[in-house]
């Protein structure tokens, strides 16, 4: 009886043993598991920011940008000591990315068809430079880390006391102004971003795309200006943020309340 006593005792043991072996590696797969997880979210603030990347793609855009001055966006590591043209090339591709983020709930929540045209065209224009800005990038700079820089002119301010969360909860006329609002004020981010560029930038073509953007967006300001005007909307003579100047931001903008006119800019 003592025997079999004994060989349970030592079989318990083992078993016991084992078992705080196998929770020690479970601890140390879930330690590995953690570092991993740690590993990656340090690789997702070293592209643009936590929820952008140059590529364009987005993740919960909406449910991080509550006050987009706050959402977090970080610098990439190192980005200030890339070539000038290729952080305004991640830079620029991060702030269309957040411009297509604001007009796509304009697309359907706008209770003008004007205003609805107009965000349509924002997504579309938009669309269409990150693809070109992507294709430079590639061209001149395949394999380079990632160089989003928020100390570029313009990057901040853009962002700066934004509400996506405050804006999707608007509707009607309230809504129209306050898309109106934060639209002008990224707008003129992007075009003292792009002023800089024509001063700094190596190559031509990052001249002609910063040209374009200050061309287009400076009129489509002008156009947000006269919308908020005739639709009652508070300090009328200046958009949201103090841009009571004529710098806005980028893509073929719509003049007149008529999208796709005949002055609307090309490039």
């Amino acid at each position: 009886m003592r025997k079999i006593f004994n060989n349970n005792f030592v079989l318990g043991a083992v078993l016991v043993s084992a078992a705080t072996l196998t929770g020690a590696a479970c601890d140390t797969a879930t330690n590995t598991n953690t570092n991993g997880n740690t590993a990656t979210t340090t690789n997702a603030t070293s592209s643009p920011s936590p929820v952008m990347s140059p590529s364009g793609n987005m993740s919960n855009m909406n449910n991080n940008m509550s006050g987009m001055g706050s959402m977090n966006m970080q610098s990439s590591p190192n980005a200030a000591s890339q070539p000038y043209d290729l952080q305004f090339i991640d830079t620029m591709i991060a702030h269309h990315q957040s411009a297509i983020d604001m007009a796509r709930p304009a697309e359907t929540k706008s209770q003008r068809a004007e205003l609805k045209a107009f965000a349509r065209k924002i997504v579309e224009d938009q669309e269409r430079e990150i693809a070109e800005m992507k294709r430079l990038r590639e061209q001149w700079y395949a394999g380079k880390p990632q160089a989003m820089n928020m100390e570029l002119p313009g990057m901040m301010d853009s962002m700066r006391g934004m509400d996506m969360n405050r804006m999707n909860a608007a509707t009607g006329n309230e809504f129209d102004l306050m898309f109106i609002d934060m639209m002008t004020q990224h707008h003129t981010g992007a075009t003292t971003m792009a002023r800089e560029a024509l001063m700094k930038a190596e190559h031509p073509e990052i001249k002609r795309i910063a040209q374009g953007i200050i061309s287009a967006q400076e009129r489509e300001i002008a156009q947000m200006k006269k919308w908020k005007q005739a639709w009652g909307g508070a300090n009328a003579n200046s958009a949201s943020g103090g841009t009571s100047n004529n710098n806005a931001g980028h893509h073929d903008a719509p003049t007149g309340g008529k999208p796709g006119g005949a002055n609307s800019p090309k490039h």
